[in-house]
């Protein structure tokens, strides 16, 4: 029998390889970059075309290569990063292990310009997917030229899978945004299409942040600088008022290195557990500097994820850091223990401690003390000690409720949100058929009981429970309405009707707004802004990442300042991206979010009956766009039984 194990040609060893390290062109732009940090560069340029589809090129001032290591850098496993086994556990550098270059010149057409300070002439080499096409002598500024061109040529299947022009930027964005961030003393630029994008001069951390995000990003930053023996942490994390409902701006650093890692964004969401409302994820910047020795970042073939010696201590040390932080710059509540103890004990704080009423700052800002606000509302309220009487009376009520947890608790308005789910089934707990037959066949709406006697007027009325819970009658029981999920049902159908053929009055402001936003936003706000214009938004480009506001919709109910209006409806959508929707539900969905009624509002009699009205006169009234059930019915012989039971 014939023997059947061989060894791959290098060229289909290479294209498997170029499968690991280069995906899109997001891949290869993160490995230029890192190559040219790594050459000492002190300014590094970054030119796209189409997202990198159709070029990418990176220009840098660094050390350059001579003749013979500008082929060899092309070869597999060739590097100048290490040289035995034990270097690889004290690695300093981005790349080192000599695939990047041979991976993507397997599948692009590559041009490869680069000359030492030492060196009169420089080296120019051209390969197409793996083959030497041109080697010779030229003229060149210190430092290498990369270019990729048609990315791959000669995979086709796999260009077929890369996405828009939109997504793949997006992806090319996070990666340079990570670098950038990394290497604040280094100038970076990027263009796209003729375009410039980013242009960071070298500075410190703070100011590459503000270029990078905008000048917004300032004021919203806490310096942290905590230094042990085993690990140096530095870098910022966002005040607990700006955190979004989105994973946006959390960035790790391992060594100047960017790293993933839920175990160590578990403990900055536990540092924050306390001051920010649920489900809400802060901005941080961090840097840990450690042993080399003490880690392992040979993991992956994207080196995004790292092993740490004893991952624990790197857990508790970036907790108490990050409290720490917080703590000493006023973000965390203080309190006063020689304020009123009687007073303290009857001060109920909402559910999560202060975390609600310091992100509104209505009634518990940051910079306050409890005992200052309690002495307000004393004042307010005319506050007086009690008597002995009275408390003597107090104490005898209190007896009558002994074993009875009464609790008040503040709910935000996305404090139950959910991800939406479309591969959720919906499953309904009432029988259908009960369903249908307590509403009226014609108008889809709950039917009172109108037995004479069994109920007055008042009673046969909605009305709300704890403002987040409209109660109504049927014939045969009573219905329990989620108002949140209704108002989102009811307006989701809505805006996708408008976005099909229906226009959408806009109300012009008198004086247009001028908004700006991050490079990453406004690309997300250019790919959806045609449909966001039909829902009665009159949004205009006007250059960068600044836009122009025109107008809002004429029944617009979210907020009314443009700036956070536009953010709000980024964020939502951005929540809704990774869903198997088109574009029109995903801003359907988004939308809807943004306007519906939210818990805790109160509504009167006529608003709650005209809520039932169109939410059972919708296609699908029994799920919100988010897979909430809209309501559930009880009937009476069910709650007999629940009486009955032992």
């Amino acid at each position: 029998m014939t023997d059947v194990i061989q060894l791959l040609p290098d060229s289909i060893a290479n294209q498997i390889a170029a499968g690991e390290v280069i995906q899109r062109p997001a891949s290869a732009v993160k490995e230029l970059l890192e190559n040219a940090i790594d050459a000492g560069a002190s300014s590094v340029k970054l030119i796209l075309k189409d997202a990198g589809k159709t070029l990418i090129q990176v220009i840098d001032d660094g050390c350059g290569m001579s003749e013979t290591d500008a082929r060899m850098s092309f070869e597999r496993h060739a590097t100048s990063k290490i040289r035995t086994s034990d270097d690889l556990f004290n690695i300093r550098t981005m790349g080192f292990r000599g695939e990047a270059l041979a991976s993507i010149a397997s599948i692009a057409q590559v041009e490869l310009r680069s000359r030492r300070r030492t060196d009169e002439l420089g080296t120019k080499i051209v390969i197409e997917g793996f083959e030497l096409k041109e080697q010779e002598p030229c003229q060149t500024p210190v430092g290498t030229n990369f270019q990729i061109k048609n990315l791959f040529f000669n995979v086709p299947a796999r260009r077929n899978f890369l996405k828009s022009n939109t997504v793949e930027m997006r992806h090319v964005l996070d990666e340079f945004e990570r670098v950038a961030i990394a290497n604040p003393s280094v100038f970076m630029s990027l263009h796209h299409n003729g375009t410039e994008i980013f242009h960071l001069p070298a500075g410190n951390l703070r100011q590459r942040l503000v270029g990078v995000f905008g000048k917004e990003t300032n004021k919203k930053l806490v310096p942290i600088q905590e230094e042990t023996d085993v690990v140096t942490l530095t870098g910022f994390v966002g005040k607990p008022e700006f955190a979004k409902k989105t994973r946006g701006e959390q960035f790790f650093f391992v060594n100047n290195r960017f790293i993933k890692s839920q175990y160590l964004n578990h403990a900055v969401q536990a540092a924050f557990e306390d001051v920010i409302v649920k489900d809400a994820f802060p901005m941080y910047f961090i840097f840990i500097e450690i042993d080399p020795s003490r880690i392992d970042i040979n993991v992956h073939p994207t080196k995004q994820e790292i092993k740490f010696e004893d991952e624990r201590l790197v857990y508790n040390y970036l907790k108490v850091a990050v409290r720490h932080a917080l703590g000493q710059n006023a973000v965390t509540p203080m309190l006063d223990f020689d304020s009123d103890a009687g007073l303290m004990n009857n001060y109920v704080i909402p559910r999560g401690g202060a975390k609600n009423n310091l992100i509104t700052g209505d009634s518990f800002a940051p910079s306050q003390t409890v005992s200052s606000q309690f002495t307000k509302v004393k004042n307010d309220l005319n506050f007086k000690k009690p008597s002995q009487l009275e408390r003597s009376n107090l104490e005898n009520w209190q007896t009558l409720y002994d074993g009875i947890s009464f609790k008040t608790e503040e709910i935000t308005e996305d404090e139950t949100d959910e991800s939406f789910d479309v591969n959720t089934e919906f499953s309904f707990s009432m029988n259908m058929a009960t369903v249908e037959s307590n509403f009226d066949e014609t108008e889809h709406a709950p039917e009172l009981d109108d037995t004479e006697g069994s109920f007055s007027k008042q009673q046969r009325e909605p009305y709300q429970i704890h403002n987040m819970y409209i109660v109504n009658h049927l014939k045969s029981g009573f219905i329990l309405i989620d108002q949140q999920a209704a108002s989102e049902r009811i307006l989701y159908e809505r805006f996708l009707m408008q976005l099909a053929d229906k226009p959408v009055a806009t109300q012009k402001q008198l004086f247009p707004k001028t908004i700006y936003f991050s490079p990453n936003d406004a690309a997300v706000l250019r790919e959806i802004l045609p449909e966001i214009n039909k829902l009665g938004f009159d949004i205009q480009e006007f250059g960068g990442e600044s836009f122009i506001v025109h107008g809002l919709p004429s029944d617009w109910q979210g907020e009314k300042e443009e700036q956070k209006a536009i953010e709000k409806l980024l964020e939502q959508y951005k929540i809704e991206v990774n869903m198997k929707l088109d574009i029109d539900e995903r801003i359907a969905a988004t939308m809807a979010r943004s306007n519906a009624i939210k818990r805790g509002s109160p509504l009167s009699i006529l608003e709650m009956q005209e809520l039932i009205d169109q939410l059972f006169a919708c296609d699908m009234p029994f799920k919100s766009p988010s897979g909430r059930n809209c309501f559930i019915t009880y009937d009476l012989e069910s709650l007999q039984q629940q009486f009955l039971s032992q």
